[in-house]
């Protein structure tokens, strides 16, 4: 039953569902995320401009990474190669640029229909975008406890699973240990609050992701030669005209569809959490900045990997090993042996990562429930710690399984909800629009041109 609902989820509903409307998103905004390009790379100035008590958009874009970047781009990506063939990361690329414009939407209306919290920071997504923009409370408790039961607590134990078991096939540590360790760490972290968890994600996922990023650079420069035959690969087997690479063109199609997704979570629901933290003058410009996120996932790190393996003599169509064995194995044929251990170590910080991030989700869901009651949320944290400790030491393909079907669920009733609202995030994106023309360079967004709209104007004060 489990494999039957992922299958339809994730096969067809929403391998159609997210390409079909993130090509009208594009199309409506007239590829907004092609015309801000440039824009994108602004927020990483940021690094050094932070407004005293609020998190940066630069903090919130680390963050949304921290998420987005995990064990798929590493592991996920030689899966691709291994079952779709060399074609499949061309469909990981396109699906990555038609989900920066499903990303920009999503992000934005987080923006707009944010909340301030006691401590100065601000709350946000698609549970809170659903209950003001919408006016369904329902809809948005559904996607309140799907967000909870997937990311707070099932994807967590997950992960803790896979960071437990690469760390005891490449050192011997028992899973326990790892487990009690993450346990102890991710205490540290969570109960320091958003901030907190925005400047560990704020020093961690520069280094990891700059560090791979390098290691990839590395190994192009040195056969550069052999680059313009991988692209001329990747292109014919997309296209079917390679038919001994991997499943032909559909499979091509269905794995880079689906690992794209599953990689960047363009559409998700997810990001849209994230986004909604950040301290900006206008929505339009967080939207903007996590379209950027969904670019730095899929086509930088995604591509650094299918590189190094495509490049490796490691890789053969259909062949072993796969998984994140065969990244292994490609980047031990470039460095040396220490390589694999460095796979290992980018892959647990990857997870790690990906950890804090599901909690702040989490916390979104329940800050969503409950307000603002501590006694809530030292409840979960101490239920979080104890699920990522359960984690390391079982077996999950069940509960990996259900999750990912709560994910799905999590996705559609996002995307209802994204394409009903379709118009309000066109109108706030034009307001942006029209003062870059006037030529304003930093855009302020003036709530007393939406007078119709349910949005907190303490947030967003009136300006005119």
């Amino acid at each position: 039953m489990l494999a039957f609902l992922d299958d339809l989820l994730w096969g067809k509903v929403l391998v159609v569902g997210l390409i079909a409307l993130g090509l009208v998103f594009s199309v409506g905004s007239r590829f907004v995320q092609f015309r801000y390009f440039g824009r994108m790379f602004g927020v990483l100035g940021e690094a050094v401009r932070r407004q005293p008590g609020h998190l940066s958009s630069f903090q919130a874009l680390m963050l949304s990474v921290a998420g987005r970047v995990g064990a798929g781009n590493i592991a996920g990506v030689a899966v691709a190669i291994t079952l779709g063939g060399p074609g499949a990361i061309f469909w990981m690329w396109i699906v990555a640029l038609i989900g920066m414009a499903t990303s920009y939407f999503e992000c934005t209306l987080a923006q707009l229909y944010k909340q301030p919290e006691p401590d100065g920071s601000y709350r946000g997504g698609p549970a809170f975008y659903i209950a003001r923009g919408l006016r369904q409370r329902w809809l948005a408790m559904v996607f309140s406890v799907l967000l909870l039961v997937t990311f707070g607590f099932g994807f967590n134990a997950v992960q803790s699973y896979t960071v437990a078991t690469s760390l005891a096939d490449s050192f011997g540590i028992a899973p326990h240990w790892t487990g009690a360790a993450l346990t102890v760490v991710l205490g540290i972290i969570i109960f320091g609050g958003v901030k907190r968890i925005a400047q560990v994600a704020d020093v961690l996922v520069p280094v990891m992701a700059g560090g791979y990023i390098l290691l990839a650079l590395f190994v192009v420069v040195t056969h550069l030669g052999e680059v313009p035959a991988v692209f001329a690969l990747i292109v014919k087997s997309a296209f079917g005209l390679e038919p001994a690479i991997g499943g032909g063109m559909g499979a091509a199609i269905l794995l880079g569809v689906k690992r794209g997704l599953f990689s960047n979570e363009a559409g998700l629901g997810s990001a849209p959490n994230v986004a909604a933290v950040a301290h900006v003058p206008h929505p339009a410009s967080q939207g903007i900045v996590q379209a950027f996120s969904v670019f730095i996932d899929t086509i930088v790190i995604c591509s650094c990997t299918a590189f190094i393996i495509l490049l490796s003599p490691a890789f053969a169509p259909g062949g072993e090993p796969a998984g994140v064995a065969l990244t292994q194995q490609a980047v031990a044929g470039f460095v040396g042996e220490w390589g694999r251990i460095y796979v290992s170590i980018a892959l647990m910080l990857f997870v790690f990562t990906s950890i804090i991030y599901n909690y702040y989700l989490g916390e979104t869901s329940i800050d969503f429930f409950s307000g603002n009651d501590i006694t809530v949320f030292t409840v979960f944290r101490i239920m979080v710690m104890a699920l990522v400790f359960w984690g390391s030491v079982q077996d999950l393909s069940t509960v990996f399984a259900f999750a990912d079907i709560t994910m799905g669920l999590l996705a559609v009733v996002n995307l209802v909800a994204v394409a009903l609202l379709f118009r309000t995030g066109l109108r706030v994106m034009r307001d942006y629009d029209r003062q870059i023309a006037e030529g304003i360079d930093n855009p302020v967004f003036d709530s007393s041109r939406f007078p119709d709209l349910d949005i907190d104007r303490e947030v967003w004060p009136a300006r005119g």
